[in-house]
């Protein structure tokens, strides 16, 4: 894979950079305030796949709580999870919880400085590892992340789609060539925020750009073809029934889910899919006896590869037979406790719902 167009001097790229971004760049955001190499992880890896309106609060709530790497090390899973819960992506989550682990029995508590040892890191990887270094301690670094290989393939008019490894390879080469030894940190911010504000997917600011007068995207008319997207495949949907189980004093029945799959490791609603065989399953498995269940609104939730329907079904007055509804694995939580449990956003937001109609 070649990028189309002849290759500008470095200069005409990250000099007009940086000088835009004195003027423009987000020089306030919560993680560039009290730097460290903690913060800065914590943000990078929030911002994988996720728009920086988004991170603010979590983030802030997530440092507020868990200040340093040692803190988040010893907090229980559930507590990450809480913290998280509504990001989406939960690996991102329990693979920052494993790192700090390993991080404070191999590294002193402290994120290794050496490049390879940190993106070896669950999580973290070659972009965000040099992410981490650039913006704490201005190594100098190539980063990568979605930004700026939007930007980078604009501007050298690289037509194949990011995903390919030949792509992958040149625009790697592209992102080390343009990195200054100079300001690293400011120009690591400033291509992200490049991206993120001007060079967006859809309809560009390219009249605002610094770097415009180099770009084969913006001069071949084909901002809106680069980069090329990933070859599409129809989302297929599945189903599933979810059962609102709840007892006499409001408490609803929680089951954690498995270390592996969607919703890994977070508390969730158990589920079937035999709605009309519900009360059976729930006294077979739950040792749980319920009333007839009441159907409530389907609707769906879409994840990266699919879509999941799921029907909720609330099951009141239930009765627990004996401590087998009690397992390690599942227990009974009241309305006041949701709020310090890792849920999956569908399941926090449809048990929100019914606990606030009742009120």
């Amino acid at each position: 894979m070649t990028a189309q167009g002849s290759f500008a001097p470095d200069e005409t790229f990250a000099a007009p950079l940086l000088a835009w971004y004195d003027d423009h760049g987000r020089k306030d955001l919560p993680w560039q305030r009290d730097r460290s190499a903690y913060r800065v992880w914590l943000s990078e890896v929030m911002l994988q796949q996720t728009q920086v309106r988004t991170v603010i609060p979590y983030f802030e709530r997530f440092v507020a709580a868990l200040p340093d790497l040692r803190t988040l090390a010893e907090a229980p899973q559930d507590r990450v999870l809480a913290l998280w819960s509504g990001l989406g992506y939960y690996s991102r989550a329990r693979n920052l919880h494993r790192t700090a682990q390993i991080c404070v029995a191999e590294h002193g508590a402290e994120l290794p400085r050496d490049v390879e040892a940190l993106s070896a890191l669950p999580g973290i990887g070659r972009s965000t590892a040099a992410a981490i270094l650039a913006q704490t301690w201005g190594e100098r670094h190539a980063i990568l992340d979605g930004n700026v290989r939007r930007v980078l393939a604009r501007w050298h008019g690289l037509r194949g789609w990011p995903g390919e490894t030949a792509t992958q390879r040149e625009l790697w080469r592209l992102a080390e060539r343009h990195t200054p030894h100079e300001r690293v940190a400011d120009y690591t911010q400033a291509i992200m925020d490049l991206g993120a504000t001007l060079c967006v997917r859809s309809r560009p600011h390219c009249l605002r750009c610094p770097v415009a007068p180099g770009c084969v995207a913006l001069r071949d008319g084909l901002t809106a073809q680069l980069p090329a997207r990933k070859p599409t495949r129809e989302k297929p949907t599945r189903a599933t029934t979810m059962l609102i189980v709840r007892d006499a004093q409001r408490r609803t029945l929680l089951e954690r889910r498995p270390p592996t799959g969607v919703w890994a490791g977070l508390w969730s609603l158990p589920e079937t899919d035999d709605a009309a065989g519900a009360s059976r399953r729930l006294l077979d498995r739950y040792a749980v006896r319920v009333d007839d269940g009441v159907a409530l609104a389907r609707f769906v939730h879409t994840f990266s590869h699919y879509h999941l329907e799921i029907a909720p079904l609330l099951l009141e007055r239930a009765v627990p037979l004996d401590r087998v509804a009690d397992a390690p694995d599942r227990a009974w939580y009241g309305p006041d406790e949701l709020e310090s449990l890792g849920l999956p956003a569908p399941v926090r937001k449809l048990l929100q719902t019914l606990n606030e109609e009742v009120r």
